[in-house]
């Protein structure tokens, strides 16, 4: 089913969103893409004359109610967003209630449901390995079924639309299904998209394909650039890994971040890149600095900025972002490529004063776009260096997912998406 051919016409429809997102000291929304991204699927269920109820997490609370992670926060700006004046019911296991007083065209928010610990299925308070935590699993399993069931108690139709939880085998994303026949539950428009986005970057390659890899560790990474070397042209990474490989060459790299216990594997990435004809582009220089306060993002007094190649950062510096020769490396990578697909930024991009390397990628993938390329851009820190340079109009597709975006670009099959279809 579709929800395209699904009319919600006098039905409940429970969906499974996004809206984990970032909010400031006061509790406002910082970046309303996810919210954004929910409203087609929302808007198509109330104007079919339906009502909808939508479930989420936010954070990471383990199974326990923290008002901090509370959805409360967000019914405003979801209500502007959606144009109708959002319900909230504060305790998303005991809604029964407020679902049933639910009218066509009204709509409802429960309460987080990490405030559960049967919505992530983990036992709470045992030990992992232990006889006692078997059993408790066990228990868990069942006491998540019930969870689901009563969340599924509460609609006729089940949408999942939450792509970045679509990897995680939870209540809400891989277990409500079960309660719904197969013409009642399906992909909402966002899932649909994410799906589609993928498979025009892993089926439907047009080439030059280049892939964009950054972040802090190679040991986060490694199953997808593994993967990625079996289909890629050129591989870009960046960001802290590029360090790993520099001291896996014995480079000298200051205080700059590393995995020490990765660097065979390091070695083994660029063994498989030239194995399989790929051109892997490391950054060659870097922008460090002795003075970064990494919790405010910001440069303390009197912290120097140096360049300095990549192998060769002196001892106090530590590397944070890519230099300039680097920067004009990764645009010459990306220039003529028919398929982008990026994910991690290549500096501390939050620190204004270190934005170059991420913004020279950003920018050389959006007029790579203009050009006739499909870009993908995904992971939270990669959508907000879009977002921040003022981009994400300039490339074909933002996906809202991080791990899911990884694991399904990895080849791995999505609990969220396989429910849905019984698989």
């Amino acid at each position: 089913m579709t929800i395209d051919q699904f009319n919600f016409a006098g039905k409940k429809a429970i969906v499974r969103v996004d809206f984990n997102v970032p909010l400031d000291e006061n509790g406002n929304v910082t970046d309303k893409t996810r919210i954004m991204g929910a409203l087609p699927t929302l808007k198509k269920v109330l104007a079919d004359g339906g009502a909808v109820i939508m479930m989420s997490h936010m954070g990471k609370p383990k199974g326990k109610v923290n008002p901090k992670m509370s959805l409360s926060q967000i019914v405003k700006p979801v209500s502007e967003a959606l144009g109708v004046e959002v319900k909230f019911a504060p305790d998303c296991a005991n809604a029964t209630a407020e679902a049933e007083a639910l009218k066509p065209g009204e709509a409802l928010l429960l309460e987080n449901l990490r405030f559960y610990p049967e919505e992530e299925g983990k036992p709470v308070g045992v030990e992992k390995g232990t006889p006692e935590y078997d059993e408790a699993k066990k228990a868990m399993k069942k006491s998540q079924k019930e969870f689901a069931k009563k969340l599924a108690s509460y609609a006729d139709a089940y949408v999942m639309d939450a792509f970045g939880t679509a990897h995680r085998k939870h209540a809400s994303t891989a277990v409500i299904d079960e309660f719904f026949d197969a013409d009642h539950r399906m992909l909402g428009y966002l899932m649909e998209k994410e799906v589609q986005a993928v498979d025009n970057v892993l089926s439907n390659i047009k080439r030059p394909f280049v892939a964009i890899m950054g972040g802090s560790k190679v040991s986060s990474k490694i199953g997808i650039i593994e993967n990625l070397l079996g289909k890629v042209d050129k591989l870009i990474l960046c960001g802290g890994m590029t360090y790993t490989f520099a001291k896996a060459h014995d480079g000298e790299i200051g205080d700059s971040i590393v995995e020490l216990d990765k660097l065979d594997v390091a070695l083994g990435v660029e063994e498989l890149a030239k194995k399989n004809g790929v051109e892997l582009v490391l950054g060659s220089d870097c922008n460090a600095t002795n003075g970064l306060d990494f919790g405010t993002m910001s440069l303390k007094p009197g912290a120097e900025i140096i360049t300095c190649p990549a192998n060769k950062v002196p001892a106090g510096f530590e590397g944070v972002d890519a230099g300039p020769a680097s920067q004009e490396d990764f645009r010459n990578a990306i220039k003529g490529a028919k398929t982008i697909l990026w994910n991690g930024p290549a500096g501390v991009f939050e620190c204004d004063a270190f934005t170059a390397g991420s913004r020279a990628i950003g920018e050389a993938i959006a007029e790579a776009t203009a050009e006739g390329a499909f870009s993908l851009i995904g992971g939270g820190d990669s959508v907000a260096c879009v977002n921040k340079f003022g981009l994400a109009d300039k490339v074909s597709y933002i996906s809202t997912g991080g791990g899911a975006l990884l694991e399904a670009i990895e080849g791995k099959v999505l609990p969220g998406v396989a429910a849905i279809k019984g698989e």
